[in-house]
């Protein structure tokens, strides 16, 4: 099982960093190729957000020095001055703190900065095993850098160009989607306290689910409808055939609700999607449509959209245009191997939540767009109603501990800096986009392999770190108290951003889970996603606040009774909550040892026992038959499960052949199986009437029968608390 939990989903769901909960305060919302030479790694501190798609996280690492600036030259290179409208001139601001390159008022110097951006980069690369990355930077009305490194196909060889190249930019398409539902709250056509059915065909409306609370448009801008969160085998395609329009996906693959709406975030691509269809139904317009008509042609970001390259079918938008399609980058898979190309990801079917594909070049006028507070080049694409919601937290969140601003997601910078932006993930590509208004500064990146989510959540944080913060020392001291008070932290917590049900939400339990243990030297351990990270206190530990030893990452604990029941990560894209040793990953696994050698042992007695053992009563021979049968599908199950996990490791395959006929037949033995323990336990009292007759068992055998049954009995147990009793549910 250990083995599952790592392999299978190693570059997978549940966010980028740990995650959980400080309890949110609602505050009120605002008015209506591939490996070129190594170089120095990136740096330590940076801010972290949620890959919808993927789990990511990034090592802290030493700050990078600049790099040679006669390295071999990247597709693209530009420092000129952008056709926009001068940004908003920053405000007077202190000056630069003691060790800092610049003040925040100061740009950075395009000669310091392309250097710079070339060593964090292609040390990546090198690194990560990264085919293409493709990057701009923005700052004061300047496109201050715009590269394009390594390549954007292999075979034939396409170097990546940042004005023409397309990168698919992932959950970074929400921010569009968030913008055209502000323009219809600032127009009064929806209001964002009104219940999100109003604004929906009634094929589509949210059902109560036993919910007494209606989810509103603010809970879909916050990720706090109260869904669970289900992907494998629908969320992306490779297939054309199999995709759905939108509104029959939306009705079809409809998530139960588990929690109040409001109650807290956890990140919901299906409640993105449905924000989009409530815009598109509001303005009686296809979604693709209407984002170009209000975003993309008056910004003139003429290289971006939100279809994709198909043949026409009925009810999916039309096909991206050629000259667009063909620019887009593949997305690799690196293994032992090279690089392996994957098929396009077709997400039309969720489009508002992360189908789009944009230019770096792009990306830089919608950066300016964002600073300028909704103004480009004269052409105005959202009002000040909707700058100042995207400049406003939705929820008071915990110092250091990101929020929601009305869509957006608010970063924790270095330096106590925040921006807002988006991070954007889909199985090959990793995106981020920061914008910075008190430093007027922007930053996006994407890179086109699966393996480029520590570049793309780092580089916005590790060049704020560079300019703007003085050098600190690290590591931090560990804690005498928290020592002290280890027991209170420590344990094993699982994410709310999960499938609650069915195979999917066994996966969910594997793979979306933090084990928090405290150190004899005062550190505490957060452990997830096969990596370990290291925190210490910061201030009371009453207050349940940590902060990293290497870097600015925050941690939040909720505390009932001077223990911690939750914590939240420095994003706070989904709650981890403490639960019981019964959902512990490593408790399923070696359970699951004990109940295979417990069915090999029955077929070992087979062959092993002597003429005394095989003298039986009827309902003993009944018994041992069950027993017998039970130890086939138990084995076979395990077998089977086993083999699904080894082809497992590229997650492409696990969400493209989601569940699949391996692991449907598994969950099907191990339903039949646990079906049969019932039989076995009731059987344990016939087994031993009958004493020491000569037609009975001995005794050890039927001690090994009773153990037997009460541990398939345990295991049963387990396994429907998991959710793997239902194959038929997926």
């Amino acid at each position: 099982m250990r083995l599952i939990f790592k392999a299978v989903f190693a570059a997978a769901f549940a966010c980028a960093s740990t995650a959980a909960t400080a309890q949110d305060t609602a505050q009120p919302a605002p008015a209506s190729p591939a490996n070129p030479a190594p170089a120095a790694a990136p740096a330590a501190v940076n801010p972290r957000g949620p890959i919808p798609y993927t789990s990511l996280q990034r090592q802290q690492r030493p700050r990078p020095a600049a790099a040679p600036a006669a390295v071999a030259a990247p597709a693209a290179a530009t420092a000129s001055a952008a056709p926009s409208v001068p940004l908003t001139a920053a405000p007077a601001l202190p000056t630069a703190p003691s060790g800092a390159r610049l003040s925040p008022g100061e740009t950075i110097p395009a000669a310091e900065l392309e250097p710079y951006v070339d060593g964090v980069v292609r040390s990546a690369m090198d690194r990560d095993h990264i085919a293409g990355v493709t990057v701009s930077v923005v700052q004061n009305g300047q496109v201050v850098l715009k590269k394009g490194y390594g390549l954007a196909a292999l075979s034939p060889a396409r170097k990546v160009d940042p004005d023409q190249t397309l990168f698919r930019i992932g959950s970074i398409s929400k921010t569009f989607t968030w913008i055209a539902l502000m323009n219809e709250i600032e127009a009064g056509r929806i209001r964002q306290d009104a219940p999100v059915n109003l604004y929906l065909p009634e094929r589509l409306q949210i059902r109560d689910q036993g919910f007494r609370t209606p989810v509103r448009v603010i809970n879909l801008m916050d990720h706090s409808p109260g869904f669970e969160d289900r992907a494998l085998g629908h969320l992306f395609e490779r297939n054309f055939g199999r995709v759905r329009p939108m509104a029959d996906y939306l009705r079809q693959e409809r998530p139960r609700r588990v929690r109040e709406p409001g109650s807290a975030s956890a990140y919901s691509n299906y409640g993105a999607a449905l924000a989009g269809q409530a815009v598109s139904y509001v303005a009686g317009k296809p979604f693709e449509r209407l984002i170009e008509e209000r975003i993309f042609l008056p910004a003139r970001m003429n290289s971006t959209s939100f279809r994709e390259p198909h043949p026409p079918k009925a009810g999916i938008p039309g096909a991206i245009p050629k000259r667009l399609g063909d620019n887009i980058s593949e997305g690799y898979r690196w293994t032992p191997g090279g690089y392996v190309a994957r098929p396009f990801e077709y997400i039309s079917q969720v489009a508002p939540a992360g189908s789009a594909s944009s230019t770096a070049a792009d990306m830089a006028r919608y950066m300016q767009l964002l600073l300028n507070g909704g103004t480009l080049d004269g052409a105005v694409i959202y009002g000040p109603g909707a700058a100042r919601a995207f400049n406003t937290p939705i929820r008071k969140t915990s110092p250091g501990i990101n929020g929601w601003r009305h869509g957006f997601i608010e970063y924790n910078l270095p330096g106590g800096r925040t921006g807002f932006g988006h991070a954007g993930g889909t199985l090959s590509f990793l995106s981020n986009m920061v914008v910075i208004p008190d430093l007027n500064l922007g930053v996006f990146i994407s890179t086109n392999t699966e393996t480029g989510g520590d570049l793309a959540m780092g580089l916005a944080g590790d060049i704020v770190q560079q300019f703007y913060v003085a050098p600190e020392t690290f590591p931090r001291k560990g804690s005498r108290a928290l020592v002290e008070r280890g027991g209170d932290f420590a344990g094993h917590y699982v994410g709310t951003r999960r499938a609650y049900r069915g195979l999917e939400g066994m996966v969910g339990l594997m793979i979306g889970g933090a084990s928090v243990a405290v150190t004899p030297d005062g550190y505490l351990l957060v452990t997830a996603n096969g990596k370990t990270r290291s925190f210490v206190p910061q201030g009371d530990l009453s207050k349940g606040r940590f902060i990293s030893t290497t870097g600015a990452d925050h941690l939040a604990f909720a505390i009932d009774g001077g223990r911690a029941h939750s914590f939240q990560s420095a994003f706070g894209d989904q709650t981890f909550e403490r639960t019981g040793f019964w959902k512990r990953p490593e408790v399923l696994a070696g359970v699951a040892i004990l109940v295979g050698l417990a069915a090999l042992a029955t077929f070992g007695g087979l062959f092993l026992r002597n003429r005394r053992d095989f003298r039986e009563s009827a309902i003993q021979r009944q018994a041992g038959l069950l027993q017998t049968t039970q130890a086939v599908l138990w084995l076979t199950a395990l077998a089977l499960f086993g083999a699904w996990a080894a082809n497992a490791a590229d997650i492409a395959n696990v969400m493209y052949a989601w569940p699949g006929a391996t692991l449907i037949i598994a969950s099907a033995c191990v339903l039949v199986a646990a079906a049969l323990t019932l039989g076995g336990l009731i059987l344990v009292p016939a087994i031993w009437r009958g004493g020491r007759r000569v037609d009975s068992w001995t005794a050890t055998r039927k001690a090994a029968f009773t153990f037997t049954a009460l541990l398939y009995g345990a295991f049963t147990v387990m396994l429907g608390l998991w959710g793997a009793l239902t194959p038929w549910s997926g």
